[in-house]
């Protein structure tokens, strides 16, 4: 008979692309998941995995390079520098209109709300909405208004929500914590990739990091500049993609004299560096504080197993790197279930 699994999917930016790796490998194995609790980009996998599309999300995130990326940037200055429309309305296109208690397994998001200073669960209503409010990042997405109440990211106070599914009676909880600082030997794999657009879209957030602080007239006058520069990057694309180097063809992980180690893909890891802009020094402190957060939730609330995903394998808005990250939980969630298996064969 199958286990059945309380599955438990916590916050982390870009790194939530690894739930997907995770959840692939959990299935693999036979086991039943029948229910799911996620916060930010865990309650989004969560949901659509609970509505039935996960691979449609899969193959549509896979198939996004860098330039992809940028034209689902839609600027905004306020109180986020990402509106998110072009995001959560393809999101919505592959789910539909879906309300939680209709989806096939329980399901919870939990979201933060700012007005009331409270956490909050979506157990019904629209899943949209729900995985809309608990993905906005605060700094990157603009937040969501709820009546009288301002909705953001509920990795604030709840980065990873296992206290949800505490009740489910499942046999197995399992928790993926996308926050961790002791898994060093993990790296990105190497994956072909199409012609690097990586400069431009580094360039375009730590521009949108940089005009978080203006005001109002002078942020609409640099989006309208923004929005030139969108549309002459469109313009130029052939002779700028002959100039590009892939990333294949980029040094494997090695360390550097005087300078920061190298991931396998070539991209520098970030331990140890420094904020390029407003918006990355935000998202390295909210990341400090969701992994200070997070450990108080694993010890209140012990998981049967705990998968741990290492928060230095990409920065939180690298969403341009899904096959690798997706591979990277795969692999992770392979490693801690062989561990978990072999110490019940023993103790059997």
């Amino acid at each position: 008979m199958k286990k059945r699994v309380a599955l438990v999917l916590g916050s982390g930016g870009a790194r939530g692309y690894a739930h997907i790796g995770v959840i692939e490998e959990i299935e693999r194995r036979g086991y039943d998941i029948a229910c799911i609790a996620g916060c930010s980009m865990g309650a989004v996998v969560g949901g659509i995995y609970a509505a039935g599309k996960l691979e449609d999300y899969r193959n549509w995130i896979e198939s996004l390079d860098y330039l992809d990326v940028l034209r689902l940037v839609d600027v905004s200055f306020r109180l986020g520098a990402i509106r998110g429309e072009k995001v959560f309305g393809q999101i919505r296109k592959i789910v539909g209109e879906i309300n939680i208690e209709d989806l096939r397994i329980p399901y919870t998001a939990v979201a933060t709300d700012l007005t009331n200073q409270q956490e909050i669960w979506f157990q019904e209503g629209c899943l949209h909405q729900a995985m809309r409010a608990s993905a906005a990042i605060p700094s990157l997405f603009t937040p969501v208004m709820q009546g009288n109440r301002m909705l953001v990211d509920g990795g604030i106070l709840n980065p990873l929500p296992i206290v949800p599914v505490v009740s489910s009676h499942c046999d197995l909880i399992i928790a993926v914590n996308l926050n961790s600082t002791n898994q060093r030997h993990y790296q990105l794999p190497v994956i072909p990739r199409p012609p690097a657009f990586k400069s431009r879209f580094d360039s375009l957030i730590n521009s949108l990091g940089s005009k978080l602080p203006f005001r109002r007239k002078q942020a609409e006058q640099l989006l309208a500049l923004e929005q030139e520069a969108l549309k002459a990057q469109a313009a130029d694309i052939n002779p700028w993609i002959e100039s590009a180097e892939p990333e294949a063809q980029q040094p494997a992980a090695a360390p550097e004299a005087g300078g920061a180690p190298k991931s396998a893909t070539g991209s520098f890891i970030i331990d140890n560096v420094g904020p390029a802009s407003l918006l990355d020094l935000i998202n390295q402190s909210f990341e400090v504080m969701q992994t200070s957060l997070a450990q108080y939730k694993i010890a209140g609330y012990p998981p049967d197993i705990l998968i741990n995903v290492p928060k230095r394998v990409c920065r939180f808005f690298e969403f341009y790197k899904a096959p690798e990250l997706i591979a990277l939980g795969r692999e992770i969630a392979r490693d801690t279930l062989d561990r978990y298996e072999s110490e019940q064969s023993r103790d059997a």
